[in-house]
């Protein structure tokens, strides 16, 4: 992978990681117009790895409210009565329990025959107007601080659908947040910190994994592409968080069926 490669999928990254419209696909899509496509294990090792910079935004970004909720945990995560902070950390943790399982069992199927264009265009389409329904008939009430351990654990599934790429790990929790009545900002915030743990954990587990299978310029390009991923991830976590303010999720909406229409044409026709 060359350079302009990696600093292209780095940005491609960053700019859709958050948003509800599927990082990997879109990664998988604009590597494949480019002409660099990788072998599916190390594909799934890359887009693992450079989500590692995506993650790093939003670390950084919630840094105040991780520390806060890991001292509330520490504090009374184990009491009768925990303190808000305390149960977003057990939310966080049962809430990725569901990914945990799924991508365990099923992780020779997500880096091989779930890796297909075909299914990510379906996927895009299929989950993005889910998406457009669930802001459309979602009561849209709930705050974050309303947020029981029943509905963490949809969240959860939610995220969990995320392992097929096209369905968008943002995308998919969100979607689940809404149906269960939560506002745009409460879901996505919710969403973003319970990414974390397990978008982490794969990514360390995928680059500790197979980089005994990268050249030196394969892991020079990784590198690249994670920093970029980074500095442009962090750019749309801002935008987003204040777009939901006021803003729908119709254009996501509309974008991934437009995406996924897109990929399904250029596959019918042999272009793809």
């Amino acid at each position: 992978m060359n350079f302009f490669t990696a600093i292209v999928l780095g940005l491609v990254q960053g700019i859709t990681e958050f948003l509800p419209i599927s990082s990997s696909a879109h990664v998988q899509l604009v590597e494949a117009l480019l002409g660099q496509q990788q072998s599916s294990q190390k594909l799934t090792a890359f887009i693992a790895t450079i989500q590692l910079g995506t993650e790093a935004a939003v670390v950084l970004f919630f840094w105040k409210d991780i520390v806060r909720i890991v001292r509330g945990w520490l504090a009374s995560g184990f009491s009768k009565k925990p303190s808000q902070d305390a149960k977003m950390g057990w939310l966080v943790i049962i809430g990725s329990i569901p990914v945990v399982i799924v991508g365990l069992v099923f992780k020779h199927e997500i880096e091989t025959s779930l890796r297909s264009l075909w299914i990510i265009g379906f996927t895009l389409i299929f989950f993005g107007i889910a998406l457009g329904l669930a802001d459309l008939l979602g009561k849209k009430r709930k705050p974050i601080t309303e947020l029981t351990y029943r509905d963490g654990i949809w969240f959860g599934i939610g995220q969990m659908l995320a392992v097929i790429p096209g369905v968008s790990r943002s995308g998919g929790t969100i979607t689940a947040g809404l149906m269960l009545g939560y506002t745009r900002e409460a879901a996505a915030r919710y969403s973003f910190l319970l990414a974390i743990p397990a978008v982490v954990a794969s990514g360390l587990f995928e680059f500790t994994t197979n980089v005994s299978n990268l050249d030196t310029n394969d892991l020079l390009a990784t590198f690249v592409a994670t920093i970029v991923s980074f500095v442009s991830g962090w750019l749309v976590i801002k935008f987003f968080l204040n777009y939901l303010s006021k803003g729908s999720f119709a254009p996501f909406v509309i974008w991934r069926v437009a995406v996924g229409s897109f990929i399904l044409i250029m596959l019918s026709s042999g272009l793809l």
